[in-house]
């Protein structure tokens, strides 16, 4: 906690409440307290801890500005459903809150008041692309479509229920967004009705679901304020808002968490073969170095570099990550880096971190699922990778293999799981799919290229 403090981010009490057996409170009226109280859910579009142990989501980024710009402290109260939340903003237990709220249809009676509008969402139906693409609802005559009946997809499923009287549409009470397009994935449900956000995300660990297409009209995400929040309050939330998207905050923020949606694809093997003849020859000094200084094979290093940042040694990502190997400031501070931006340096970095990862693994885990745990280390950290071998062992997984760990490295996502867990929230189907995609590569790479030698030196001139 202490990294985000000294970052400057705004002060961050963390408050995990289950079911409806959170206590009665009621916040300081805005203006009389130096905290700002905020209601959220653990989730990748809202809020959840990142691989370095810090809170992160662009709900959580969002709010933290904007606390720092009044001057207050964000206090976070994380619940479990829109149903929570509306009871806490509706009896002053917050300020506001900022948990992917979709501004309800008019007339609606949630009791909340909408701010500004901040990233566009489109409902959409979903589909297994196993199957055959539908074209209009038409095409699901006794189908079964889920949905979480949130006020705009419940309105939409009520008009199209009198429309569509064949099609069966099954309201999920208690499943996240991530467990519907789960079941979609997975083939236990025909076909689900979600965000376009929430698909965007989904898409990258469940690659054979798709949009079939657009459902409705597109809808907006917004903070939601008690009826009679102050004016001040509102007006201040406002300006907020008009200023970062007048300066291109907003655009940067809504880009950190969904501009990098990316799946391994043919496309993606082709540009990899021409920049490994190319840009790859110039970078293979560094990578034999540091195999050399590690026993870490070149090729798997390449191969992980080139996820991480497509050997471009500008890379650059808003959260502060930087160079050929994506290293955060405290990584780089730790093995002493001067300049994250120069090749080797961050080469030999990113190779030592690597190996330092596998080294802390349990002795029980084995080659080569040894090195599958450590590249998910390097994507999610080492906690999250902790609950997932708990997960396992829970459901009597082997949590040393790794063919095994792909199946619960994404329950990290869903509620019903990551609330028993120690670390919380995690994408851990994106690390599952890293993975994979630095195998592919290293695949490719072990065909094409040799392995490295060492080159012997002798310490004595030889002659005749």
């Amino acid at each position: 906690m202490s990294a985000l403090f000294s970052r400057g981010y705004a002060l961050l009490i963390l408050a995990v409440l289950g079911g409806c057996s959170h206590p009665e409170w009621e916040v300081p009226p805005f203006g009389k307290t130096n905290e700002l109280v905020v209601a959220t859910v653990n989730g990748p579009t809202t809020f959840f801890e990142d691989s370095q142990g810090n809170y992160t989501g662009l709900e959580h980024d969002l709010v933290s500005l904007f606390a720092q710009k009044i001057g207050m402290r964000a206090k976070f109260v994380v619940f479990e459903n829109r149903e929570q939340i509306t009871d806490a903003v509706t009896h002053h237990k917050v300020h506001l809150a900022a948990a992917g709220l979709v501004i309800p249809p008019e007339g609606n009676d949630s009791g909340m008041k909408f701010g500004p509008t901040y990233f566009g969402v489109r409902p959409q139906l979903v589909y297994n692309t196993t199957g055959e693409k539908p074209k209009s609802l038409s095409d699901l005559s006794g189908k079964r479509i889920i949905y979480i009946g949130d006020p705009v997809i419940a309105s939409l499923v009520k008009n199209l229920k009198t429309q569509y009287p064949s099609v069966d549409f099954g309201e999920q009470k208690t499943a996240s967004s991530d467990e519907l397009l789960s079941a979609v994935s997975e083939g236990t449900a025909d076909y689900a009705i979600a965000y376009s956000n929430q698909v965007d995300i989904a898409e990258h660990y469940y690659p054979n679901i798709a949009t079939a297409f657009d459902m409705g009209k597109p809808s907006s995400l917004a903070w939601a304020f008690p009826a009679d929040a102050s004016q001040d309050l509102l007006q201040k939330t406002q300006d907020f808002f008009d200023g970062i998207e007048k300066d291109g905050t907003l655009a940067q923020y809504a880009d950190r968490y969904y501009g990098h949606i990316y799946r391994l694809e043919q496309n993606d093997i082709v540009s990899f073969l021409g920049k490994m003849d190319g840009r790859l020859d110039t970078l293979k000094p560094y990578f034999e170095e540091a195999n050399e200084l590690t026993g870490i094979d070149w090729r798997l290093l390449a191969a992980l570099s080139y996820q991480e940042s497509h050997w471009d040694e500008h890379a650059t990502s808003p959260t502060g990550v930087r160079g050929m190997m994506m290293l955060t400031s405290d990584t780089a501070d730790r093995l002493k880096v001067t300049d994250r931006l120069d090749p080797k340096q961050s080469i030999i970095a990113g190779a030592r971190y690597f190996a330092m990862l596998k080294d802390e693994l349990p002795p029980s885990i084995k080659e080569p699922d040894r090195t599958w745990f450590a590249l998910a280390a390097y994507n999610l950290g080492t906690a999250h990778l902790e609950d997932a071998r708990v997960l396992a062992q829970k459901m009597k997984r082997n949590p040393n293999s790794w063919v095994d760990l792909k199946d619960t490295l994404p329950l990290l996502s869903r509620s019903r799981f990551f609330s028993q867990l120690k670390h919380g929230f995690a994408r851990g189907g994106e690390a599952v799919v890293m993975v994979a995609n630095i195998r592919n590569y290293y695949d490719i790479l072990e065909k094409y290229k040799s392995p490295y030698v060492p080159v012997f030196k002798p310490s004595f001139q030889l002659t005749p």
